[in-house]
């Protein structure tokens, strides 16, 4: 595949993914202000705590928009592959922000507010903007479920995020998920707080806070690392892989079929595989042309294939060599 072909790959998918993060982006901002207002005409730890948690998510979908943009720059000298493993990178920073910029700030805050604990003034700003807020973290939130739903047809929730290899979807659906269940924490420590008068509540809500975002966090990283070490294509690609080389008449054996993800539309094939002892020079060049065209045709995302040539009347350590 050329370069031009892999960078409007990567576009694509950058392009639909980039949709849910503005999306987000445009939700958090609003919420942002929206509750650091109330935060400060209250003096709710937990108002707080979510302001901060908002803060940091638009800070977060802002780092995937910078992994997005430079995903998508074109291979060069020094990077011969491309930059399509900059979104996994950027997007594991992210993971590390929500757990250091809102689970450690909102424990923090609520461990202060439980240690020394104060009223909550004019309670009803804070139920408004818990309101607002709701509803534009559920419109985001339904705009990234949609996105979603439609890559992972029938498959289950943690199965599609465990295959996904664009991390940019699911990141912003748990995103806006902790979100709404830290909007519930809030609502109900709130309301705890206003009915028993006891304004520890407030400080136990943001710890609450603080704990979902650290879960969410920790979540996040793992499935990230995974992505950013290098997984192996989906199994329907290898398998159809594998029966193509099977209708090559030279190929006596195919060894081995390695898959790696460069990026979420970005796949790099090596293959080994064994030939008939009498085919010539000539017809191993075709069939090796003829095998990365109908691989690159039935599967787009591959954009680069090497192969290892052995001869069954060789030993496998003396015969290997790139083609």
């Amino acid at each position: 595949m050329a370069q031009g072909a892999m960078t409007t790959s990567v576009g694509k998918s950058a392009a639909e993914s980039g949709k849910v993060v503005l999306a987000a982006i445009a939700a958090n901002l609003a919420i942002t202000v929206t509750k650091f207002v109330a935060a400060f005409l209250t003096g709710s730890s937990s108002m707080l705590s979510e302001a901060v948690h908002s803060l940091v998510d638009s800070g977060n979908e802002a780092l995937m928009l910078v992994g997005l943009k430079r995903s998508r720059k074109p291979p060069d000298d020094s990077h011969p592959f491309g930059y399509a493993r900059e979104l996994y990178f950027w997007t594991f920073v992210v993971a590390l922000v929500i757990f250091a910029g809102g689970a450690v700030v909102s424990v923090y805050e609520g461990v202060e507010k439980i240690l020394h604990p104060q009223p909550v003034e004019s309670p009803w700003i804070n139920f408004v903007v818990l309101g607002i807020a709701v509803v534009m973290e559920g419109v985001s939130w339904l705009v990234a479920l949609r996105a979603f739903n439609a890559r992972r047809g029938r498959a289950g929730v943690i199965e599609t995020v465990q295959a996904s290899k664009d991390p940019t979807i699911f990141m912003v659906l748990f995103e806006d998920s902790a979100a709404l269940v830290g909007l519930i924490i809030a609502a109900a420590c709130l309301s705890a707080d206003l009915l028993l008068d006891q304004p520890v509540f407030d400080g136990i809500g943001s710890v609450l806070i603080g704990l979902v975002l650290a879960a969410t966090a920790g979540f996040l990283a793992y499935e990230t690392k995974s992505l950013l070490i290098g997984e192996s294509a989906r199994p329907d690609l290898v398998q159809g892989v594998r029966a193509l080389l099977r209708d090559e008449h030279i190929i006596e054996r195919v060894n081995e079929v390695l898959t790696t993800h460069l990026g979420p539309e970005v796949v790099i094939v090596n293959l080994s595989l064994d030939l008939r002892d009498e085919v010539s020079a000539g017809e191993v060049e075709m069939a090796l042309a003829r095998i990365d065209r109908r691989m690159k045709e039935r599967f787009p995302e591959i954009s680069r294939v090497f192969t290892e040539l052995r001869s069954t009347a060789l030993p496998a350590d003396k015969a290997g060599r790139s083609a």
